[in-house]
């Protein structure tokens, strides 16, 4: 069914391009923003079938539509995020009402670093992303907070694409690590060296700020911003720089965004809601095991995946400290609390996962969830009980959890590969330790 005649559209057509769409109803009150790969497929989406009762509603008291095109998807992504910030359309603040969609956060320390947050927890620290300017409270921990973002995995590929073009460091320099070896980002080239003290403290800041307008959808500022530093560094006769800045300006111009097509693009709003935006498979999942014999030696491990693979360079280890003989239960609650501990006192280093996956049954489940709510964490936890093979394995969570129980059958094998890698190193670990203490004893 093509868009109703008595709809106004902005140049009376919809480009095949993409951008941002705005919709108003008679009275001139806006209704909703989305981006799109396609201004004219995805509009149009909205009056070529059935949909639900929200949407149907929505549908209804459109009367006129707007949008901005953009040369990217990523720039539409950023462009959608800032508009719905600063206008607040009444459909889109219903689908934010769960506070479960994401924010970029930019942390405000020695070396900044750009990390994502939910909205929960952002309101745990009193920190209202929708205020204009950061109030004090936020200005002590953030530079810059940006969103909503509707898709996470989006606005990871997002994130990752523009590493690339102005890199950033994850790590800590050497002043606070002692130690001045390259990260693996470092020789990618999507760390700027903080890791081996390359880089000082204002250059780096000089990188964050070109992040922040990018985000803050002033690309043009950035771009005219970087052809004068272009044009010093050659006028100083520094060549290999004034190239770099050369090279950073053509992937600006040049950005290949296709992997930012997701299915977002062709779902509507409300159904797919608490499907991508609240428990991502693509996101970052996070498995626990213990490994003893005897209750000797023992061990907790902590393995990562992202986009359904391991990161181990993000893997963890946990010497159990506060446990004697063979107590499972007790020793992965003492494993999850340090790691919670960790994520308070250092949450770019230790962030937080979509989904926690332990290896047992309710008793399990039970206990990290007990760790949990102590410290105040809405965070999903999954068991895996073990059945004679991979195929009778069961999965223990809370029944009421209806999001999770959504997921927790898609994702079933890889909640499986986690937990079998958790175990894997944790009986790594359990034997290396094992084998230092019967050397001593020889």
């Amino acid at each position: 069914m093509p868009i109703p005649n008595k709809i106004k559209i902005k140049n009376k057509m919809l480009p095949d391009s993409p951008g941002v769409y705005f919709y108003y109803d008679s009275k001139g009150r806006l209704l909703y923003i989305g981006k799109a790969t396609s201004l004219k497929s995805r509009v149009g989406s909205y009056f070529n079938k059935a949909h639900d009762n929200r949407i149907a509603e929505l549908v209804s008291k459109i009367a006129r539509i707007d949008y901005i095109e953009t040369p990217t998807v990523i720039e539409a992504l950023v462009l959608e995020a800032n508009k719905i910030k600063a206008l607040q359309p009444y459909y889109n603040i219903l689908q934010l009402d769960d506070k479960s969609f994401l924010y970029l956060v930019i942390t405000n320390e020695a070396f900044p670093k750009p990390i994502l947050m939910r909205g929960h927890e952002l309101d745990r620290l009193d920190i209202n992303p929708f205020d204009s300017k950061l109030s004090k409270i936020a200005q002590k921990k953030f530079l810059a907070v940006f969103g909503p973002y509707t898709s996470s995995v989006s606005v990871k590929r997002a994130l990752d694409l523009i590493r690339r073009i102005i890199p950033w460091t994850t790590c800590e320099p050497p002043s606070l690590t002692g130690k001045t070896r390259p990260c693996f980002d470092r020789h990618i080239r999507k760390c700027p060296g903080v890791c081996t003290g390359e880089i000082s403290k204002s250059d780096y800041r000089k990188i964050i700020t070109k992040l922040i307008l990018f985000f803050s959808g002033k690309k043009v500022q950035l771009l005219r911003q970087l052809e004068r530093e272009m044009k010093q560094a050659s006028k100083n006769h520094e060549f290999e720089v004034a190239a770099q800045i050369r090279n950073q300006i053509f992937a600006l111009k040049h950005i290949r965004d296709v992997a930012l097509i997701t299915k977002e693009d062709v779902e509507l709003p409300f159904s797919q809601m608490h499907v991508e935006s609240t428990i991502n498979l693509e996101g970052r999942i996070e498995a626990y095991d213990i490994s003893n014999i005897g209750g000797t030696s023992s061990v907790g491990s902590m393995v990562v995946f992202e986009e359904g693979r391991p990161v181990k360079s993000e893997y963890r280890k946990f010497k159990i400290k506060t446990v004697n003989g063979i107590n499972d239960t007790a020793m992965l609650e003492e494993v999850i609390r340090r790691r919670l501990r960790r994520a308070e006192l250092y949450p770019q280093a230790w962030p937080l996962p979509e989904l926690m996956v332990v290896d047992g049954g309710k008793g399990q489940v039970n206990r990290a969830q007990l760790v949990l709510d102590e410290f105040r964490m809405d965070l999903p936890v999954l068991g895996i009980a073990k059945g004679f093979d991979r195929k009778q394995d069961r999965l223990v969570y809370d029944p009421d959890n209806i999001e999770l129980a959504r997921v927790a059958s898609r994702g079933k094998e890889l909640f499986q590969k986690a937990r079998d890698e958790a175990h894997r190193f944790a009986v790594a670990y359990h034997r290396k330790l094992r084998g230092k203490a019967s050397g001593m004893h020889k």
